[in-house]
């Protein structure tokens, strides 16, 4: 899985899991550009991914702004000459009831959770294409997209609306050598959820287990990992697919671990 020569655009790689994924590339030979709002983090990143050996590119980019998105983009060409993959990992949530969510709050999630994935999609696409050599892009999109999420209803249709889109990508980038694949993460430990997953009580972490058949939070160099696969010749045969990185979490849907004698149980503990 030698991704030497390959150049890794990706939204979002200031932190969290767009950091693992920047990282991970990296150190399989990409060298990256990390386009992101966070001017401090994004530094920080191209350091760390400069002290793997290869270059890195940091661009001040706010994926809410579809001209931002553009703009990194041409100068992420220009720089490098070629873009090989791409990586839509910015989004965000905030935990709303849909009864009391305001317009505001449903744009904002449909832009920084789908219309930045759409602008980068486009602006890469086409760099791909006039390279003529191919590429991989990776929507970084989420279980919830894939299941129920009360409190999270907007978020849950913007991803499930990548979900969708990623399909529809793989049929019409197919005859230009792009593969296009989803991950659906679920409980991976970034920087930002640490502080949450740490207070969690006995109880949660007691239903945590019981739930997630693999009993532990995802690392984000595991989902790292998977987006290194796909983007290597290794995965040539494949496009289109959506995969839950989630320690089999989408498998056990309404299974659970009995915490008396550890059999899985439907629907109850």
């Amino acid at each position: 899985m030698n991704l030497e020569g390959k150049v890794a655009f990706i939204t979002g790689g200031a932190g969290g899991i767009g950091e693992g994924c920047a990282l991970s590339l990296a150190r399989f030979g990409a060298d990256i550009v990390i386009a992101d709002i966070d001017s401090h983090n994004g530094a920080r990143v191209a350091g760390a991914i400069r002290e793997l050996g290869r270059e890195a590119l940091f661009i001040n980019t706010d994926v809410t702004h579809v001209e931002q998105i553009e703009a990194a983009v041409t100068q992420a060409a220009t720089h490098f000459g070629r873009l090989d993959i791409l990586v839509n990992n910015a989004g965000g949530v905030r935990q709303t009831p849909f009864l009391k969510q305001s317009e505001r709050s449903w744009r904002k999630h449909i832009d920084f959770n789908l219309v930045s994935m759409l602008a980068a999609t486009q602006a890469v696409a086409n760099v791909m294409i006039d390279g003529k050599r191919g590429g991989t892009i990776v929507n970084i999109a989420s279980s919830e997209g894939l299941r129920a999420a009360p409190g999270f209803a907007v978020y849950a249709a913007c991803k499930a609306g990548m979900i969708s889109f990623t399909r529809s990508m793989a049929l019409e980038l197919a005859d230009h050598g792009i593969h296009v694949h989803a991950l659906a993460p679920d409980m991976i430990e970034t920087t930002g959820l640490k502080p949450y997953f740490d207070a969690a009580g006995e109880a949660e972490n007691a239903a945590r287990d019981r739930y997630i058949p693999l009993k532990r939070l995802g690392a984000i160099e595991e989902l790292g990992n998977v987006v290194v696969f796909l983007a290597s010749g290794m995965a040539s045969y494949l496009t289109g697919l959506t995969i839950p990185v989630d320690g089999g979490a989408i498998a056990s849907s309404g299974w659970s671990r009995s915490p008396r004698d550890g059999r899985w149980n439907l629907y109850h503990g």
